[in-house]
């Protein structure tokens, strides 16, 4: 299937075509036609899968072919994500694809001054992208009237509930009008989001894609046994090889991600942590030198990571195991986008055993363990008659070199362009908008 099959106007066209866009994505062509239609969406879809690009463009299409009843341009359209980096990415995302139309958007969130974005407000804006606290701060201030509301978006529900934004999300829901199109889309589809669903949305269809039990195939992964004194210089050691090129590194907390980069910098590796307790300022440089390259390592947390969506990055380590498995597969999705190669790589200390058994219960299939790495721990191998899950390993796993066999070989690499910014390419699906 091509854009123009998917009946979206001239302006719209000549966005996606700027990018270097032909074909869209499964969310895409299942969503947009949906959306164009008038119907309220639940997506179950992740980052990565291109659903920014699946409700943008529907959505900048239907404000500019319903007039607005406005002379002055008042808010039709409300995207809500549960993250600064996210709110800012779908914002870039908007004047890609809005920059042929006229339309305008601003982006807000906590963390920084609140007059700038006060400012950009009053000079009337079509579409607005913004962190739930900041929202309804400046709706309690009287600065943000929703009543002209034609569209809702929820991004990554099952983050905010995560967040413990959803209470501040059914205060939204009263203040705005019944009458309006909603769309919905979470990576996971817990008991608490289907019953927010179920108040928000009218006669909703549901679209899905990617599971959040699945892995993505092009992504070899590995488990490396290591005792926990020793994770700092099994990482030091991984990165002596260039292959490792651009290195996102998680933690579960942010005391570890800091002291994470001070042990890489003491080891004259360039690195910066991104998580919480950074300021926005210090969260946009650490992603800006991250994506240019001055930077070849970030190290987040879960909950600072979960709205990155960066091209190229040429593996993921999992420096400490999620305590929940859903996040592995959130964490080494920011690896092997769009069809491209990537890696990814767990340290597995003796007290992360009972996580690493979750997560491959979770994916189905068995993590090759690395094998003869010079931190090899003796109590975290396996003996050949551990069976850590039920399911057989994976056939895209069987017989993979370990690093030590494979140091030498590269990853391919991810040439989708970044988001909101994208280089122009030939022929290719839009599966990471």
């Amino acid at each position: 299937m091509q854009f123009e099959e998917l009946n979206l106007i001239d302006p719209l066209l000549r966005a996606v075509r700027a990018e270097g866009y032909t074909e869209p994505s499964p969310i895409q062509q299942q969503a947009i036609p949906l959306v164009l239609a008038g119907h309220d969406l639940l997506g179950c879809a992740q980052t990565g899968t291109g659903k920014t690009a699946a409700f943008a463009l529907p959505i900048l299409q239907r404000l500019m072919t319903i007039a607005r009843t406005q002379r002055f341009p008042v808010i039709r359209a409300l995207i809500i994500a549960p993250t600064r980096e996210l709110a800012t990415q779908i914002g870039e995302s908007f004047n890609v694809y809005g920059r042929y139309t006229g339309l305008r958007q601003v982006t807000i969130f906590g963390g920084v001054s609140q007059n700038p974005q006060i400012d950009r407000i009053r000079q009337g804006t079509d579409i607005l992208i913004a962190t739930p606290g900041r929202l309804l701060d400046l709706m309690g201030q009287g600065f943000i009237k929703l009543d002209h509301l034609e569209v809702l978006v929820l991004d990554e529900a099952d983050h905010m509930l995560d967040m413990g934004f959803i209470h501040d999300v059914r205060r939204l829901i009263r203040a705005i009008p019944q009458k309006r199109q909603t769309l919905l889309f979470s990576a996971t589809m817990p008991p608490d989001i289907l019953d927010l669903a179920k108040t928000i949305l009218h006669d909703p269809v549901s679209v899905a894609v990617t599971p959040v039990a699945s892995t993505v195939d092009t992504i070899q992964q590995s488990v490396y046994f290591v005792e926990k004194a020793e994770k700092a210089a099994l990482l030091d050691h991984l990165l002596r090889d260039p292959a490792f090129e651009r290195v996102l590194v998680f933690t579960r907390t942010k005391h570890g991600a800091n002291k994470v980069v001070q042990q890489l910098e003491r080891n004259f590796v360039q690195a910066e942590a991104i998580h919480g307790n950074k300021s926005q300022s210090a969260r946009e440089k650490a992603l800006t030198n991250f994506k240019s390259g001055v930077t070849r390592v970030l190290v987040a947390t879960d909950i600072a990571a979960r709205g990155i969506d960066i091209d190229r990055v040429s593996h993921v380590i999992n420096y400490d195991l999620p305590n929940e498995p859903e996040s592995y597969v959130h964490r080494i999705g920011r690896t092997g986008r769009a069809g491209a190669s990537g890696i990814a790589y767990s340290f597995c200390d003796t007290e992360e055993r009972a996580y690493l058994k979750d997560i491959e219960r979770l994916i189905r299939l068995r993590i090759p363990p690395a094998q003869n790495h010079p931190y090899l721990s003796p109590m975290g191998v396996p003996s050949a008659t551990d069976s850590r899950i039920d399911a057989r390993p994976s056939a895209q796993n069987n017989n993979r070199p370990s690093y030590r066999d494979n140091r030498s070989s590269r990853p391919q690499s991810n040439n989708r362009p970044e988001q909101g910014r994208r280089r122009r390419r030939p022929q290719k699906a839009m599966s990471n908008a």
